[in-house]
């Protein structure tokens, strides 16, 4: 039976394989014609439109002219009322005739811009293949197949748009041109008309503008330098960007040797020729017209929004400068005594608040056009990016109060380990956000940068118009990427105008020959923050101006509501030590400030890097340039307007989290802060005093026989903090005048440090911790020399009394700061100690002396404010004998106040 169903299952299944295979179906031929006939149809209602459209584009343009052919026609610049200040393009020429172009210029530029120029008929459908596969995949207008003919179409008649109707138009009137011209006669038209840089037009004006020659006179690369500069004339300027001028000129030369205009051997010899080596000497160039730095600007604007060739028709063009605005900067930068030397540079840009409208540009000194624009050139900002990476974030992400408590203490970057420090050595403990923003303390920068994360902190700096090549930590103290005065104007900007930002422009729209066609270039304004943040950082900055021991107080203008910021960069260690400089020099100093009528930023350095050597007339520059500028071109500028988004609450100082004051509180213990709305403590401190005494009496002893330094200090618990818990101390140390690196942190009053390296200075810190609140530091200093020569020993510190009860806190007025007083190098006080260790015992230093009043900005020292009348200067003491000083309480207690803490760019420290 299983063989009868076995032999059943198979014989069906061998039917079902054996079944035949069905035909398949084929499309009728019928259907097949009708389909090609369609396609047929199609393509030739597509050509019979595309011819159609092209005779109608073709039969609406313009007519040939040979006078438009030949010469460009002038544009007007308007200033911000209306007024003509510059006539572009009536500037004299140097024509040079077909015959008289060398073989080798020729070559050059046929090379570049359209190799077979001499085989086509004004269009070159070869290339335009090419170009139309590109323009497939990368979508249309992303690369182009102009022909040299068509070139001189598109700068005579037509307007710079990448349009169909444009093209077309272009490619009818490049046949008819060839037609009616000889290749030689539309040669000699690019050769004479092509832009070269500023307003001058044709390459021969090129080559004695940027050579001093005849184009007869020219060697290869400078012939390469010239073909290769009319794809962008201002950005391919050598004169001012030669690195970026080199790399054109050399792919000029590349192209030369494709094509065998040139060989090899000639090539590479040409590319060694340093671009700068062969210009003219800047004393020789030919000087620019009128408010040259601003021109500059406006070139630069419509070049990068693609209609420089425009400026060849005849167009108006509206800017927004302010001629007595312009004079004013041009007049205070001129001024030689504001400077430390004849080569000392600054820039600066001004805005107007509201609509970031560049109103006028300071290029540098006797700025001509003819080198380079300082308020353009692009420098490590230095502390001037807080307000911009750390604090503003900080508000904007984490609804931080301007009294969020942070700590200046010992600190190193995360994941390298570099210690980072302050340019006093010192480390002020427990301070408010406020705090530590206007005394400019780099420490509470970084860590706060670190708490709000840096794809946040770039989110928000993005918003302001800055950009980063990679970003971390040591951004937040102004190192890595580099931007311009126009930058930070646009971002300040956004602070003072309610968060809203419009990127810096100098141009607000172009008017063509018609009268009627007008291109926009004013940028739309964006929201990049919310408009608490901005009040907020604005509120914190107006006292960089005009808080005892900030750092802006010498752009203060008195009953002007004035915010800022400064910033300073310094070098690195091996550069100092390679150069032999003094530890003061640094390479940039910044000042950016706002009222709500304008913004400025201002710059001041030297363009080769060389060091800034003094105070007043070096690092001051930009504030006092600030100053000058402002007071002169300020109207009525009114006060900045507390939004509804923000409240304002008397805390108490350093408290975390954040505890409101109450009327039990000690005056000196009190804040009064902003906070974001909805965000305020509900309810008040109950009546304790927090602040923490500093440690005393540290002394550094150095055991030759172990090879270690012994440390001890005192330190006394008031009864009123036995709620604190017992004290810890973090002690760290700083070798050579680096950075802060934390030994140890121990609950006894000593400590050993080891390893000991002769030839070494060591400065100590100690400070104490308790129920999470930090104190100032101690500080004592050791210079170890060598095996045979004796040890030099620090005094201990003897540090001032706290009277944390004491309602007697008044403040030294700023503005009786000694602004006079140039302390290059932190030894004009004859009571500050010398810099080995030793103690000088003099007259009077209280701390309302003024020589300790107007330490310098980024020098670092710190002026105590506790009523002993001591000076501290890393370790050393100073012991005066004048009245008790004040007993202010700044901070957290720690009665210690900086005198313009420094500021780098570095791993080191900013202001």
């Amino acid at each position: 039976m299983s063989d009868n169903i076995n032999s059943r299952t198979a014989r069906r299944q061998k039917q079902v394989t054996e079944q035949p295979k069905r035909p398949q179906k084929k499309l009728p031929d019928q259907l097949w014609k009708k389909i090609l006939l369609g396609i047929a149809a199609l393509f030739l209602l597509v050509l019979v439109g595309g011819a159609s459209l092209f005779a109608y584009y073709a039969s609406t343009a313009p007519e040939l002219d040979e006078e438009l052919l030949k010469d460009p026609l002038t544009s007007n610049f308007l200033t911000k009322d209306g007024d003509v200040f510059m006539k572009f393009g009536a500037e004299k020429r140097e024509f040079v005739p077909y015959d008289e172009i060398p073989e080798k210029l020729k070559d050059a530029i046929l090379a570049t811009e359209d190799i077979r120029f001499f085989k086509h008929g004004g269009i070159d459908f070869y290339r335009l293949g090419g170009a139309v596969v590109a323009n497939f995949r990368s979508g249309f207008g992303s690369q182009g197949a102009s022909t040299l003919t068509q070139q001189v179409i598109k700068n005579s008649f037509l307007k710079n748009e990448k349009t169909l109707k444009r093209k077309a138009q272009e490619a009818w009137l490049a046949h008819k041109l060839e037609k009616e011209y000889t290749k030689e006669e539309i040669f000699e038209m690019y050769f004479n008309k092509v832009l070269m840089s500023g307003t001058r037009y044709g390459i021969g004006t090129g080559a004695n503008y940027f050579y001093g020659k005849k184009v007869g006179e020219l060697d290869l690369p400078e012939m390469a330098m010239l073909a290769g500069m009319p794809q962008s004339p201002n950005g391919y300027n050598p004169f001012k960007h030669p690195e970026r001028a080199e790399k054109r000129r050399n792919i000029v030369l590349t192209l030369m040797e494709r094509h065998g205009k040139i060989t090899t051997a000639e090539m590479n010899e040409a590319k060694k020729v340093p671009v700068t080596s062969t210009l003219l000497a800047e004393e020789d160039r030919e000087v620019f017209g009128k408010y040259p730095a601003y021109v500059d600007a406006v070139l630069d604007e419509i070049e990068a929004a693609g209609f420089t060739d425009l400026l060849s028709e005849g167009v108006t063009v509206q800017t927004a400068l302010d001629p007595n605005v312009q004079e004013t900067v041009e007049a205070a930068i001129n001024n030689s005594s504001y400077y430390e030397s004849d080569e000392m540079q600054a820039g600066m840009t001004v805005l107007d608040t509201k609509t970031s409208a560049i109103v006028a540009i300071g290029g540098g000194r006797n700025y001509s056009g003819r080198n380079l624009n300082f308020a353009e050139v692009k420098r490590a900002p230095g502390s001037s990016i807080k307000p911009i990476l750390s604090y503003g974030p900080a508000i904007e992400e984490l609804d931080w109060s301007t009294g969020q408590k942070v700590v200046d203490e010992p600190y190193s970057y995360k994941g390298s380990g570099v210690a980072i420090g302050n340019a006093d050595g010192k480390f002020l403990g427990t301070l408010t956000m406020r705090q530590a923003l206007y005394w400019s303390r780099n420490i509470p920068a970084v860590q706060t940068f670190e708490k709000v994360g840096p794809k946040k902190a770039e989110a928000f700096a993005n918003k302001l118009g800055f950009t980063y090549k990679s970003i971390d930590s040591s951004n937040a103290l102004g190192g890595g990427d580099e931007f311009s005065t126009v930058q930070m104007a646009g971002a300040y900007a956004a602070f003072g105008n309610g968060g809203i930002y419009t990127k810096p422009h100098t141009v607000n729209k172009l008017i063509l020959r018609d009268g009627k066609t007008e291109k926009n270039l004013r940028p739309d304004p964006v929201t990049a923050m919310k408009d608490s943040t901005a009040y907020m950082i604005t509120d914190v900055l107006r006292d960089v101006l005009t808080e005892y021991g900030a750092t802006g107080t010498r752009a203060n203008i008195g009953n002007m509501d004035i915010a800022g910021k400064t910033g300073t960069t310094n070098y690195s260690a091996e550069k100092m030590k390679k150069d032999n400089m003094e530890s003061h020099y640094v390479p940039d100093t910044w000042f950016t400030g706002y009222t709500t009528e304008y913004t400025i930023s201002t710059w001041g350095g030297y363009g080769d890097f060389s060091p800034i050597k003094t105070y007043d007339h070096g690092r001051y520059v930009p504030q006092n340039l600030f100053r000058d500028v402002m007071s002169s071109i300020a109207k009525d500028p009114g006060t900045f307007v507390q939004p509804d988004s923000v409240e304002e609450a008397a805390i108490v100082k350093g408290s975390d989290p954040i505890m409101l004051a109450s009327s039990f509180i000690s005056r000196n213990l009190i804040s009064n802060e902003l906070f974001v709305r909805g965000t305020l403590p509900k309810k008040a401190s109950v009546p304790e005093k927090i602040s923490i005494p500093s440690p005393e009496g540290l002394t550094a002893q150095f055991d030759a026989n172990s090879n270690t330094i012994q440390l001890q200090w005192n330190y006394d618990v008031p009864n009123k903090y036995s709620s604190l818990g017992s004290p810890t101390f973090n002690v760290s140390v700083s070798i050579d005048g680096g950075g802060a690196q934390s030994i140890t942190t121990t609950s006894d009053k000593q400590t050993t440090y080891s390893g000991v390296e002769y030839g070494k200075n060591y400065t100590f810190h100690v400070s104490a911790t308790m129920g999470g609140y930090t104190s100032g530091s101690a500080t004592a200093s050791l210079s170890i020399k060598g095996a045979d020569e004796p040890v030099i020993e620090d005094e201990p510190i003897v540090e001032p009394d706290e009277n944390i009860d004491d309602q007697n806190n008044t403040e030294d007025d700023p503005s009786d700061n000694d602004t006079g007083n140039d302390n290059d190098s932190n030894n004009e006080n004859p009571n500050q100690s010398d810099q080995d260790g030793s103690t000088n015992q003099g007259g009077n230093n209280s701390s309302n002396d003024q020589n300790n009043l107007d330490q310098n900005e980024d020098q670092g020292q710190t002026n105590p404010d506790q009523g002993q009348g001591q000076s501290q200067n890393q370790g050393q003491t100073n012991q005066g004998q004048g009245n008790q000083g004040n007993q202010g309480n700044p901070g957290q207690g720690q009665g210690q106040k900086p005198n313009d803490a420094g500021e780098t760019s570095s791993d080191s420290s900013t202001n």
